[in-house]
């Protein structure tokens, strides 16, 4: 695996993750077994961090609270890229940055909109991602299932990149 910190790299990272609305966030409970759930991704510029919006009693801030390590997950089986995040999670009560950051696809959940008292911030600070980058065409992968069959040997999946921050 290529281990890369440079601007395209992250460039990339922010390009397959851009378009992915939901995401799979997964945290520890004090018993060390782990839970994920999908999750809403906020649109804002990556800067290093996520953001994500939850309801203040749910289970996860207290977890969080305890634990703050997270994993995120992100795929698009059409197009063969995946997306793996490690980082530390916060929960923040900022009404003027839950305003910034609102859209309506969040009233689905919070139907009060960005002034519902019960909304939590989740801001997740990205310590490292890895991503693969596969061939998304059909004739490619009919082309690997040919050379599989064929010559015994496994096609070049694609790029895997581990992106540190």
């Amino acid at each position: 695996m290529e281990v890369r910190n440079d601007k395209a790299a992250k460039d990339k990272l922010v390009e397959l993750i851009k378009d992915a609305r939901i995401a799979m966030l997964t945290t520890r409970h004090a018993d060390r077994s782990m839970h994920s759930r999908p999750m809403g991704t906020i649109e804002a510029e990556f800067d290093g961090h996520l953001w994500f919006m939850t309801d203040k009693s749910a289970e996860m801030v207290t977890e969080l609270q305890a634990i703050p390590d997270v994993a995120i997950t992100y795929s698009d089986e059409r197009k063969q890229n995946y997306v793996s995040i490690s980082g530390r999670a916060e929960i923040l009560h900022d009404p003027a940055k839950v305003k910034d950051l609102w859209s309506e696809f969040l009233r689905v959940w919070f139907p009060k909109g960005p002034a519902d008292p019960s909304i939590a911030l989740l801001k997740v600070t990205v310590d490292c991602a890895e991503y693969w980058d596969a061939p998304s065409s059909m004739m490619l992968h009919a082309y690997g299932y040919v050379k599989a069959v064929t010559t015994g040997e496994r096609p070049h999946p694609g790029d895997q990149v581990a992106v540190n921050y």
